[in-house]
């Protein structure tokens, strides 16, 4: 259960307060919550660690927490990214730079008009639920707010999560170790022997770029996984495979087809044959490092065993000297300015949420983009940040509390049956079915208010 903190000056919030919604991040969900409250009218403040909006997507973010490096493109087409009212440039390539990505964001802000309610250079230090409704919220700048409803968009790609446990070896390596969240540009790499770790995307990158600059590149991987060319047929992969109104028994097993004759088997280049099938896992997206493999420019090594002095030991008992091993094993689910972290203490990197996004004990409390899609995050946050203002706004009401509980522990059997068990799969959805799966609940709980008015007129009467 979570504990609750009474502070005695603010065992009442004023009506304004309560009123008034924080948002935490102004990063591509922060931005997303922030647009939506501007439109409805709501009262908001939304409070932004860095000096710019942006978030995960800023090149030397400020915030000193950005995952970006100089090579950075996105994985999902912009067609399937960009905000459903703001389209992203037709000049823009359809998988645009990082930089790029950060202008659109601006504009997305300036366009709507909501700059003024972002309070820059200032963290969020702690949010208390209150026993009686709403929150208290602490500032870095050791101010102390009181809001009636919380909105969570911090992002879950900051927080490194390096090898558990440490590979035998790690502490007397003489190379370098460090997470792919440290990595920013190619002069990290040069004229270097690199062992990448991972089959994710930044792991395509990193070795990518490693096999341009460094002196060995090689790929280190503990499972198969399948590799997504970003074109297929002369068209962006998620064109082709995404549509909301398909649902993913019919669309899945005909992409399948498609990856099957775009790229061939993974072991044709080296790498380990995946044990599931497509979509199964969060998948891989890159047109240039089956390239390099195929090249000999990167080169495919199992699972790291042990270190031994400057050499990495895999596997399969063969061996390299290494000056850098990138480790590009995820990240953990924060949420720093909680007095306890809000996972499921009898989850691994899980959290409890009705539909991904309301906590169900504590009302007026909302994750916004707190999901790993199958597909572009901005699209959910904006359906999701509807939902919530709808909630705010009286136009969408919650089940009960059962139906709640019933409904996360479905969704957490289905996606244990679904996906490879995996701590980057506790969050996974399917980018279409949850974009539904949204559109449905909100009908759903505009149900619930008219069904509950009705209700109080005929006790009324």
């Amino acid at each position: 259960m979570t504990t609750f903190h009474s502070t005695s000056s603010a065992a009442n919030l004023s009506r304004s307060d309560r009123e008034r919604v924080c948002v935490i991040g102004a990063g591509s969900s922060g931005i997303t919550a922030a647009k939506v409250l501007h439109e409805r009218g709501l009262g908001f403040d939304c409070f932004e660690l860095s000096d710019r909006v942006g978030g995960n997507w800023v090149w030397g973010n400020s915030n000193g927490v950005s995952a970006t490096y100089k090579s950075l493109h996105i994985n999902t087409s912009r067609s399937r990214m960009e905000f459903s009212d703001f389209p992203m440039p037709e000049a823009l390539p359809n998988f645009a730079r990082h930089d790029q990505i950060a202008a659109y964001f601006d504009a997305y802000v300036d366009h709507f008009g909501f700059r003024d309610k972002i309070t820059f250079n200032t963290g969020v230090e702690q949010v208390h639920p209150l026993p009686r409704g709403g929150f208290e919220v602490r500032l870095n700048s050791g101010e102390t707010r009181f809001y009636g409803s919380v909105m969570v968009a911090n992002g879950h790609h900051w927080d490194p999560r390096m090898p558990e446990p440490a590979f035998p070896g790690a502490e007397t390596f003489t190379g370098e170790q460090m997470h792919s969240h440290d990595y920013k540009d190619e002069q990290q790499l040069v004229g270097k022997r690199v062992v990448v770790l991972g089959m994710g995307n930044s792991a395509m990158d990193i070795s990518t770029d490693a096999s341009y600059h460094a002196a060995e590149t090689y790929l280190s991987h503990r499972r198969g996984v399948h590799i997504i060319p970003k074109y297929v047929f002369g068209k962006p992969y998620d064109e082709i495979a995404g549509n909301e109104k398909i649902p993913s028994w019919v669309r899945w097993p005909v992409a399948r087809l498609l990856m099957r004759a775009a790229t061939g088997p993974m072991s044709r280049y080296g790498l380990q044959e995946p044990d599931h099938k497509f979509a199964q896992a969060h998948p891989t997206m890159s047109s240039r490092v089956l390239d390099r493999l195929a090249h000999g420019a990167v080169v495919p090594k199992p699972n790291i065993q042990r270190f031994d002095g400057d050499d990495v030991v895999f596997a399969d008992g063969s061996r390299v000297a290494a000056d850098l091993v990138v480790y590009c094993t995820g990240y953990k689910i924060s949420f720093p300015f909680f007095d306890r972290d809000f996972l499921d203490p009898g989850g691994d990197n899980e959290v409890r949420l009705y539909k991904r996004m309301f906590h169900p004990t504590v009302p007026g409390l909302f994750f916004i983009g707190l999901v790993q899609p199958l597909g572009a995050i901005m699209p959910i946050s904006e359906r999701q940040s509807e939902l919530a203002a709808d909630h705010l706004q009286g136009r969408y009401a919650l089940p009960e509390p059962a139906e709640m509980d019933a409904e996360i522990d479905r969704h957490r059997k289905a996606v244990a049956k679904r996906y490879v068990t995996s701590k980057r799969h506790t969050i996974q959805v399917d980018f279409d079915d949850y974009m539904r799966v949204l559109r449905s609940e909100r009908e759903a709980g505009a149900r619930r208010v008219t069904a509950a008015q009705a209700n109080s007129h005929r006790v009324a009467a």
